[in-house]
């Protein structure tokens, strides 16, 4: 079903969100307030199930690609993100306090999912200054995120940034962790599961 977003109020998350989770502090304290993504909340919503619609801008946060705020799920909930738009690096790691037990990412294109699994906590990258990232998830009605371990450690265990001089990307850790082990990573799958009921 195509969602007309043009009806819709999305709530917007502006730098003055983020910049305790940003990489570069220097943009991230010197920068004036933006946007930098919408979320579409609960545009459907069936069978114990809901569905959210992400724009992520394609915009430079400093040496750092844009990104969601991140959060983990409180209770077990497993989530789905399908890229509508773009392309998307899903980030996910899976913490104990401050030491990070697992993490890998999933790179996506248009109409490839990514499952988040039930105890990973996620971000959504925008590898882009081009072009949008437009993506929708799924996830259980009862379903809450969690930022306290993002907003305390200052973002996600690692960082996708554009090395100054060289133009190539690389991912950085955040030394606010205590471990972090390498980043693995895993391939999308080519569309959506016909069966969503392993979320709730």
């Amino acid at each position: 079903m195509e969602i007309d977003l043009t009806k819709l109020t999305p709530d917007v998350r502006h730098l003055d969100d983020m910049r305790e989770v940003l990489y570069d502090k220097d943009f991230a304290k010197n920068s004036p307030d933006m946007d930098l993504y919408y979320m579409y909340r609960k545009v459907e919503e069936r069978d114990g199930l809901k569905s959210s619609i992400t724009i992520t801008l394609a915009k430079m946060l400093g040496k750092e690609f844009n990104k969601t705020y991140g959060h983990d799920h409180n209770g077990n909930h497993a989530e789905t993100y399908t890229v509508l738009d773009g392309e998307a690096i899903f980030l996910m790691q899976k913490t104990k306090n401050d030491v990070v037990q697992d993490v890998f990412a999933i790179k996506a294109t248009k109409g490839q999912t990514a499952i988040i699994p039930a105890g990973y906590g996620h971000v959504t990258i925008n590898p882009s200054s081009d072009v949008d990232l437009k993506t929708t998830d799924w996830t259980a009605v009862d379903c809450k995120n969690n930022y306290e371990l993002i907003k305390k450690l200052e973002g996600a265990c690692y960082f996708y940034i554009l090395q100054p001089g060289s133009g190539q990307a690389s991912w950085i850790k955040n030394e606010n962790y205590k471990s972090v082990p390498e980043l693995r990573f895993k391939e999308p799958l080519k569309s959506i599961p016909q069966d969503l009921s392993f979320l709730k």
